[in-house]
Formats: structure tokens, sequence, C-alpha cells
């Protein structure tokens, strides 16, 4: 997981969230995939044999007290999607930047935009046929992508970059 040093304190620059894995397994519910897709917590010891970015979208909240900022809303927050051997996954999402203050933003995601991408990702690497969706040909209007307020621009899994 990507992480910035400022002072002696670091900042994590991306999150996963393995809480979701239940939610992602009841979305594969209509499919047959086997073995069963895990959540994989240390993706560090093992290399990956698909990998995909793509975007979900969420909110973040500017914790700077002296920036004014109210927040933001997204729909481009970058998600890098891992598959690993015998159905095994991971999820790395990446925060955004205030654009007022340039402080990282605290993130909270849409859950179900989460939970369909990745299932979605996963039932493509099963060979399972998926009809393109609209998130898929262009991403869902909202504000102009600000690459230069993005961690996942910055570390090469945007795919608006």
């Amino acid at each position: 997981m990507p992480w910035k040093k400022k002072g002696c304190a670091q900042q994590e620059l991306s999150a996963t969230f393995p809480l979701l894995h239940q939610d992602v397994l009841i979305a594969l519910d209509d499919v047959f995939i086997n073995p069963e897709p895990w959540f994989n917590h240390d993706a560090s010891e093992s290399e990956p044999v698909n990998d995909y970015n793509t975007n979900i979208m969420g909110r973040f909240e500017c914790r700077n007290r002296k920036c004014h900022s109210a927040g933001w809303g997204s729909k481009k927050i970058a998600i890098r999607i891992r598959g690993f051997r015998d159905n095994g996954y991971d999820a790395v999402v990446f925060k955004q930047r205030c654009r007022t203050c340039e402080k990282l933003g605290v993130m909270r995601i849409d859950e179900n935009s989460y939970v369909e991408r990745v299932a979605y990702r996963l039932k493509k690497w099963a060979g399972v046929y998926m009809e393109t969706h609209e998130y898929h040909n262009g991403v869902q209007q909202g504000p102009p992508h600000e690459s230069d307020l993005c961690e996942g621009c910055k570390a090469g899994y945007c795919p608006m970059r």
C-alpha cells in the first residue's frame, strides 16, 4: 500500500475494504465460480495473475481545520483490482486531495459501486460473459478529473490519467 511521509507521521494514500468481501460474494450469487473468490489480505506475499484499473464513486471530507472546504463528491475514485491464483483478489482504492488546501481527504466510498465493480471484474476473469456497462465505455458525468489531486494517477493506476 502506498505511503507518503509527512514529518514523522505517515499518511495512507490508499485503502482496502476487506469487510465488503461478503457483499462481493452476495453479488456473485448468480454465477458459479470455483474455487470461491477470497480476499487476499496480504497481496505482497504473491504475484497477481490479473490486474485491472477502474473507478468507483464516493465522497471526501477535508479535515484540515484551516481549510474551508465542505468536502467533495467524486465519480472517479481510482481502484486497482488484482486477481491472484485460485480466485484470490484484492482491491486498492486511492484517495484524493482537497482542491483548496491539497491535504488528503478522508474517503467514504459508495459501497454499491465498489461491490458492483469488483464483482463484475471477478466474473470477467472467471470467463463469465458480461455485457459492457456504461462505466466501461466512459466515466459517468461528473466534474472534470483533477489528476494532480488523485493519488491513483500519481501511482499510475487511475484509468483517467
